[in-house]
C-alpha cells in the first residue's frame, strides 16, 4: 500500500479494488480490511460543509476521515463522477466540465443533459474501474435513480456493471443489503442527489439544504446499522458548495470588450472555458485578468496541468484556450448564454477549498 499524501476522488475505486485483491490495483488511501464495500457518494457534500453543519448530521459527523481528499478540478459533478468511475484525472477522460465545447463540431454539449448526437463511449473511452474489478471476479454494481440509467453521463462514469435503477430511498437500501448480502467480494457504488438540487436551488446554508442533509445522514445510519458486519461502508463526495451573493455575480454580457476574439463560453458559472480566435488566447487571458483581477484565476489552457493532470491530444481542445477561475464570492455569468444560472443560489466548480475538499468516511 503506498499513500498518497493529497488523494485525489479518483483513487478511490482503485484503492478499493486493491483493497479486496485485484491486480494491478494500488490501495493509495489506506482502507480498513473488509470482505466488501459500499461507497456511497451524496452529491454536493463538501467537506467543509459537513463540518460547518455537524450539529445536522450526527452520525457522519463522527466517522473517521481521511484527510485532505480532493475532487478533481473543475469540482463539478460530470467531471469528478467520470474521474471516480475511470480512475483518471479529467486532462485523460476529457469530460471537461457541466458545458463543453465539441472540437469536431464547434457544438456545446451539456453533459448531463447529453443534448448532442455524440457516443457516450467514444466520447470517454477510458474504461470503469469497476468493470475492472468485475472482470477479476469482484461482485461490481452500481445503484442509482431509475431515471439515469443509460444516460450519456452514466455511460461516461457507470457503464459495463450490473445498473440497477431505484426510484426511493427505501429502494435503494433494500438493493444495497440484497447485493452485500449475496455476494462473495461486494464492490458497490450507490448514488445520492438531492443534497446538490437542494443546494443550486436554495444554497447550502438554507434550511433546506439542512433538512435534506438530516434525511441523508439518517438514511446513512440506517443503512450502515443494516449492512453485513464484514462489509464497509465508504461515504464521499463529488465537490463542495458555496452560496453566492448577488453583488458577486458578474455578467459577462455587459462586459463586452471581454467577449472580444472569444468564440465560445462553456464551463459554468464558477469555472469558464473560454474558446478564442486562433492565436488570440494570450491577448484574450491578458485582458480578463486586467478587468477581474484578483476576482479570478485566469491561465492559459497550457498553464493548467496542476489542474487538470496532462492532457491527452485527443481532449485537449474541449478544455478553454483560457480557463476563468472564479475566486471569492464571486462567478462569471453570461445572461445570454446560461439564463438558468443567473436563478440559482448555490455553486461549485473553482479551485476555493470549500468547493474542492471532499469527505472520505468509512465504518
Amino acid at each position: 500500500m503506498t499513500l498518497a499524501a493529497t488523494p485525489r476522488i479518483h483513487d478511490v475505486w482503485p484503492s478499493v479494488g486493491a483493497a479486496l485483491g485485484a491486480p494491478g490495483l494500488v490501495d493509495v488511501i489506506g482502507l480498513p480490511e473488509a470482505r466488501g464495500y459500499v461507497v456511497f457518494l451524496v452529491d454536493g457534500l463538501g467537506e467543509l460543509n459537513l463540518r460547518e453543519n455537524a450539529q445536522h448530521a450526527p452520525f457522519l459527523s463522527g466517522l473517521e476521515s481521511v484527510p485532505e481528499v480532493r475532487s478533481n478540478i473543475p469540482s463539478t459533478t460530470v467531471t469528478s463522477l467520470t474521474s471516480l468511475g475511470t480512475g483518471v484525472a479529467p486532462g485523460q477522460h476529457g469530460v471537461a466540465g457541466y458545458t463543453v465545447r465539441v472540437p469536431e463540431t464547434g457544438e456545446r454539449l451539456n453533459s448531463i443533459a447529453w443534448d448532442r448526437p455524440l457516443d457516450p463511449r467514444e466520447w470517454q473511452p477510458h474504461a470503469m474501474v469497476l468493470a475492472t474489478m468485475a472482470r477479476d471476479g469482484i461482485d461490481a454494481a452500481a445503484v442509482n435513480e431509475a431515471r439515469f440509467e443509460g444516460s450519456g453521463l452514466t455511460q461516461c462514469s457507470q457503464r459495463d456493471v450490473p445498473y440497477h435503477g431505484v426510484t426511493s430511498s427505501w429502494e435503494r437500501h433494500d438493493v444495497l443489503l440484497d447485493l452485500t448480502e449475496a455476494a462473495g467480494r461486494p464492490a458497490v457504488y450507490a448514488y445520492e442527489s438531492h443534497l446538490d438540487h437542494t443546494g443550486h436551488k436554495h444554497g447550502c446554508t438554507s434550511e433546506e439544504w439542512r433538512t435534506e442533509l438530516r434525511r441523508i445522514d439518517d438514511d446513512l445510519r440506517r443503512l450502515r446499522a443494516d449492512l453485513p458486519d464484514d462489509v464497509r461502508l465508504v461515504v464521499t463526495a463529488d465537490h463542495g458548495m458555496i452560496d453566492l451573493p448577488r453583488e458577486g455575480r458578474f455578467d459577462v454580457d455587459a462586459n463586452p470588450r471581454l467577449l472580444d476574439d472569444v468564440e465560445m463560453i462553456a464551463g459554468e458559472a464558477r469555472f469558464r472555458h473560454l474558446h478564442t480566435r486562433p492565436g488570440t488566447a494570450t491577448e484574450v487571458a491578458q485582458r480578463w485578468r486586467e478587468l477581474l483581477g484578483e476576482r479570478a484565476d485566469v491561465r492559459l489552457r497550457e498553464e493548467c496541468e496542476d489542474w487538470f493532470g496532462p492532457l491527452a491530444p485527443a481532449v485537449e481542445e474541449r478544455f478553454g484556450d483560457v480557463v476563468v477561475a472564479a475566486q471569492g464570492d464571486f462567478a462569471v455569468f453570461s445572461s445570454r448564454e446560461f439564463a438558468r444560472e443567473m436563478e440559482m443560489a448555490g455553486f461549485h466548480g473553482s479551485t476555493s477549498e470549500v468547493e474542492t475538499r471532499i469527505p472520505l468516511l468509512w465504518c
